[in-house]
């Protein structure tokens, strides 16, 4: 499976760059990294952009328009944007294809092909609501980033992978990233049945 990801310049570029490890194992992954994205990363994430590109197989510029990427004739399976900022949601919504994250997001759309969009804002303005209301309406997937709680989280990195797990449930990639649901028993068990 081949699998674009963009990372926007929104706050939650953990979602960006745990996804990135995640699918690192399990597909061929294309990264774009917004301008944004790099500042926030080194203001939120103790990783540095180099060490995050190397875990891509190939790394575009955002403002790469030429890039096989960018056309609709060139076969990937999905894109994720994660985190995608409400500048890039807006892009997308209104067909504004003026960066690589937004252009391979219309290419998605225009070919049927799986489009998940992070946002991570809050709150939310009717603005921000009506864009996300266009991008399903075109057949985008708004997934925001609202970690689960059932699996009673012990850190950060427990509460980003429940996003995580259901970014790759809707690419169908199979994965065992974060404790699912298992009814209301009154506690809440890992994989293993044991209490957590």
């Amino acid at each position: 499976m081949e699998i674009v990801l963009g990372i926007s310049g929104a706050s939650g570029v953990v979602y960006g760059t745990r996804l990135l490890e995640v699918l690192r194992e399990r597909c061929f992954v294309n990264l774009i990294v917004t301008e944004a994205a790099r500042k926030i990363l080194e203001i939120e994430c103790d990783r540095s952009y180099k060490e995050m590109v190397s875990l891509a197989d190939r790394v575009f510029e955002p403002d790469d328009l030429t890039s096989p990427i960018a056309s609709g004739s060139y076969l990937f399976d999905a894109m994720v944007v994660a985190p995608c900022s409400m500048r890039t949601m807006a892009a997308i919504a209104c067909g504004i294809s003026d960066t690589l994250i937004a252009r391979v997001a219309d290419v998605c759309l225009k070919q049927r092909r799986p489009l998940v969009l992070v946002p991570r804002e809050s709150p939310l303005s009717l603005i921000h609501i009506r864009n996300m209301l266009a991008v399903s309406e075109a057949g985008g997937i708004v997934l925001p980033a609202s970690p689960s709680f059932y699996s009673r989280p012990r850190s950060v990195g427990d509460l980003v992978d429940t996003v995580i797990c259901r970014i790759l449930d809707i690419l169908g990639i199979d994965n065992s990233v974060s404790p699912r649901w298992r009814g209301s028993g009154g506690n809440a068990y890992n994989d293993t049945g044991e209490e957590r």
